[in-house]
């Protein structure tokens, strides 16, 4: 979930003539309808995978490194060449590359759905990546040029609420598909959506572009930022595996150090830069983006294991997990218009530290709960005991949060540079998403190891038992028991496989927390209630 959605670079420099950057008023429903189905394709994916990660891991006997590779795969180019992906429309055409965006995902979509093992997978979710890179910020941009400047705002707010409510669908649809029929269908879904896009993008959407765009592209750029990004993941998932002396380790994250190096380098010195730098001489936007990075990185981070304790732990059906956060969800709906109000009235920075500061104990709230006990063992009764209040304050928290941390990062800025700091906010927020998961996945492995050593030798089962235990640590939760052992050597072992994940789990929550009130003291020591 983004701060907020990319929208056009430069909304002020939208130099198309009349008759080409505004379409006739019959179509502009049908806009609407083919950037707001393309972008819930989107949307829906980020979280619909999360609620099938289990089933992937039991389909493909994978480990956690791989199942977080799922992941963070598409994140990584989604990240890095959204920026890149809003000057390409601007440049050759919004239209072409928004449908290009969704052709490209679709095409992904079908080879995510019939994939035969987990790496092909892993390369299917990078050109969903790479799709969603194309078609995400060309969405608004076709709105924006598509309806006239006093007709916007409510188009913009119309699309921003419809895929929301999407998003919010989304898992639980994801998650029966997954346990009634089979997780392909969780991709597949894709591929009649996208030909509708496509038809209703080529039949009512007119072409715009920036006729003021000039120069190169900045792929330089691009390319630099999601090798450094992938070789600082790669070096941070595969720590887990290999250790931190390990010299593929060493030499990724060397890399990943150079190439982030060279990136800023070359954005320095580029004519059309895809990361203005000068846009962070604004203290609030600097200080905006620095909340935006702790706080979605705690969010990304922390609700990347909660399906994966619900359904792996807590016996959670695939269903129920994905309905788990639709009171967050409809909450931040809700409660956007009213959020959205909190700076004028009070200024940008009290919300922006109450906001996480709730969320701070929204996320404390996840790591109460341990393993459910006969009495819980109906997940229901589990769930709004255990977890629904610590989603409705982690909700709360949020929805104070979001709509003035959007509005702080828009008033930080001239009006002519609105799209790129949109953007740039937008592709901060996924970034620290893909970033949290490799590190978080470190904290719950070494929570993990550490608490099934201690777990395992309180045992008194086979050596040759514990030993098919041990050997599938590299799957965490999904860890199968030995079908030798008893039925009274399983339950135990389960427990300690259930206990020691809840300790990791527990941990990540915490350090979800303290990242949350981290962005509470940043808003604190650097956003101003004026721009």
């Amino acid at each position: 979930m983004a701060v907020s959605p990319a929208r056009p670079r430069d909304e002020g420099t939208v130099a198309d003539t009349a008759a080409d950057s505004l379409c006739k008023r019959s179509a502009r429903p049908w806009v609407l309808a083919a950037t707001i189905l393309a972008s819930s394709m989107v949307f829906i994916d980020g979280t619909v995978v999360n609620v099938a990660l289990p089933a992937l891991q039991r389909a493909f006997n994978a480990s956690a490194t791989d199942v977080q590779w799922v992941v963070e795969s598409y994140a990584l180019f989604l990240a890095a060449l959204l920026l890149v992906g809003g000057a390409a429309g601007d440049r050759f055409g919004r239209r072409r590359v928004f449908a290009l965006g969704v052709g490209l995902f679709a095409v992904a979509s079908v080879w995510c759905g019939l994939t035969g093992n987990v790496m092909q997978l892993i390369f299917a979710r990078a050109v969903q990546g790479i799709g969603g890179a194309l078609l995400v910020p060309g969405s608004l941009a076709l709105i924006s040029a598509s309806f006239p400047e006093n007709e916007r705002g409510k188009a913009i707010g119309t699309w921003s609420g419809y895929t929301a409510i999407t998003a919010a669908i989304g898992p639980v649809v994801g998650g029966f598909l997954i346990e009634h029929v089979s997780w392909r269908l969780a991709f597949l879904i894709n591929v009649p959506l996208a030909l509708l896009v496509i038809l209703l993008t080529f039949r009512y959407v007119p072409e715009s572009r920036d006729q003021r765009a000039s120069g190169s592209l900045d792929w330089t750029g691009a390319a630099l930022a999601s090798i450094g990004l992938g070789c600082l993941v790669y070096g941070l998932i595969e720590s887990s595996n290999k250790g931190w002396g390990d010299v593929t380790v060493v030499a990724t994250l060397v890399l990943a150090v150079l190439m982030i190096a060279a990136f800023i380098s070359v954005e320095l010195r580029h004519p059309a830069p895809m990361l203005p730098l000068r846009l962070f001489h604004s203290r609030n936007f600097s200080g905006a983006n620095l909340l935006t990075l702790q706080l979605y990185a705690a969010l990304g981070g922390g609700l990347y294991f909660l399906p994966l304790n619900l359904i792996l732990v807590q016996g959670y059906s695939a269903v129920a997990a994905g309905a788990a956060l639709l009171p967050f969800v409809l909450l931040m709906f809700s409660l956007s218009r009213w959020s959205g109000g909190l700076v004028d009235r009070y200024g940008a920075k009290r919300p922006l530290v109450i906001g996480p500061t709730i969320a701070a104990i929204g996320f404390a709230l996840f790591a109460v709960p341990g393993i459910g006990g006969s009495y819980w063992n109906n997940y229901s009764a589990n769930y709004w005991a255990n977890y629904f209040p610590a989603v409705l304050v982690l909700g709360s928290g949020m929805s104070i949060s979001v709509a003035p941390l959007t509005t702080t990062v828009m008033n930080a800025v001239d009006q002519s540079l609105a799209g790129a700091a949109s953007g740039v906010n937008n592709a901060v927020s996924r970034t620290a998403a893909l970033l949290a998961i490799a590190v978080f996945g470190i904290v719950m492995n070494l929570a993990f190891n550490a608490s099934l050593d201690r777990h395992l030798k309180t045992l008194h089962i086979a050596p040759e038992k514990l030993q098919a235990v041990e050997v599938q640590r590299a799957k965490l939760a999904a860890i199968a028991l030995p079908p030798e052992a008893s039925g009274q050597e399983q339950t135990a072992l389960k427990n300690a496989v259930g206990q020691s994940y809840v300790s990791g789990f527990r941990r990540v929550m915490l350090l979800s927390a303290f990242l949350a009130l981290e962005s509470a003291l940043s808003a604190w020591m650097l956003i101003g209630n004026r721009p």
